[in-house]
């Protein structure tokens, strides 16, 4: 009898056909419309049952084996990011600005696998939700299904995601608890100066001037407003200001991002920000308005379920080749609002050495893990919702 890997190989070219599919029509977030469509194609010619338009784009397939109350999730999300691929092969995105610079392709195609492994064996007893889920990157699309009742439509004892790590060999996976990744917030500061000549500032006040002095003033939330462990990143990512050379803006706008391990720090980070650039700007003469967004809460994994799914992952490539101490990244997730709502785990996935980082105009999901991950999310089903011994 062939184990799970060894069946899901059997299927090899279809995942490479079907992750190629998507990874040439991307979608950005809350317009996943065509890749809906190729999923629940294929749910329901596996006979998975489909419910659409759960978080606007998204929806959730349903398979059930027996009448055991036992209920399990499975995560994967479908957007793309507003990139223009740099890469050359055939399978290239189509859609100019957009690609599929994230993996979301590839992990879309293996809970696809999975869901066809299991509907074909049917080797447990309680229903799997396989959760597809829309916009992703930053936009709110976790929080979209949960406020559409994804958990109370679909009930989870436990829910899984994973997510491809460029760097990390194919075979290997990272199952740690506790943090995992860091909470996300987007923020914006809008300065409003006195417009001038460029040749007399003395008639102004220059928001340029402010919006620098506020830029480096910032940097000093992380090393002098928090305490040594606890980690934090803040990054101006944007600034702007006039449209002539020879005229003083009245307006400047500063924007970025800030990343930190847990709530409490994210919110002394905002309150400090917000303190800084008011005080800062009416030093100068002017004011500064901040917009503070919160996008993602911190990845937590629930201990039991981290060793659970490190245990699975072990059994499918021994357990030298699983991590279970890796340090925290500072990238986001809002798989984070799930974690808030039913225990479960965030694993990584090893995308290959020598691969380009996510978000980067040439990365490109790496086939040969498509395989790994179908086999993982479905061995996590088998374990998890045994059949009744005879």
């Amino acid at each position: 009898m062939p184990t799970i890997k060894e069946h899901i190989e059997q299927y090899t070219e279809e995942l490479k056909q079907w992750r190629h599919n998507i990874h040439a029509h991307p979608e950005l977030g809350f317009e996943e419309n065509r890749t809906a469509d190729f999923v629940a194609q294929k749910l329901q010619e596996f006979g998975v049952q489909v419910h659409r338009n759960i978080g606007k784009t998204g929806l959730v397939g349903v398979l059930r084996v027996g009448n055991e109350p036992d209920a399990i999730g499975l995560r994967a999300d479908m957007d793309a990011l507003p990139i223009a691929e740099q890469n050359e092969f055939e399978h290239r995105s189509q859609e100019h600005g957009k690609m599929h610079a994230c993996g979301h392709d590839g992990h879309t195609t293996m809970l696809l696998g999975a869901a066809r492994y299991l509907s074909e064996t049917k080797n447990f007893r309680g229903q799997v939700n396989f959760i597809f889920q829309p916009a992703e990157e930053g936009i709110g699309g976790a929080k979209a299904m949960i406020d559409d009742g994804l958990f109370e439509q679909f009930p989870c004892d436990s829910v899984f995601a994973m997510h491809n790590a460029p760097g990390l060999p194919v075979g290997q996976f990272s199952a740690t608890p506790g943090v995992v990744a860091a909470a996300g917030a987007f923020f914006d500061i809008d300065i409003e100066g006195v417009g001038a000549h460029g040749a007399h500032p003395e008639n102004g006040v220059d928001p340029v001037i402010i919006g620098s002095q506020i830029v480096t003033a910032i940097q000093t939330v992380v090393s002098r407003n928090l305490r040594a462990r606890d980690a934090a990143v803040v990054s101006i990512t944007q600034f702007h200001a006039g449209d002539a050379y020879n005229v003083i803006p009245s307006k400047a706008r500063l924007s970025g991002t800030v990343r930190t391990f847990s709530k409490q720090v994210m919110s002394r980070t905002e309150e400090r920000m917000r303190e800084l650039a008011s005080t800062i700007a009416k030093g100068f003469g002017g004011t500064a308005q901040v917009d503070f967004r919160p996008i993602f809460a911190p990845v937590v994994n629930d201990e039991k379920e981290a060793q659970f799914a490190a245990d699975v992952c072990s059994s499918l490539v021994g357990p030298n080749n699983v991590h279970t101490n890796s340090p925290p990244g500072t990238g986001s997730e809002d798989f984070s609002y799930m974690l808030e709502q039913v225990p479960g785990c965030y694993v990584l996935i090893g995308n290959g050495e020598n691969r380009h980082p996510v978000h980067h105009p040439q990365y490109d999901f790496n086939d040969h893990a498509s395989v790994f991950g179908a086999s993982f999310f479905a061995e996590l089903v088998e374990k998890r919702l045994q059949p009744n011994s005879p």
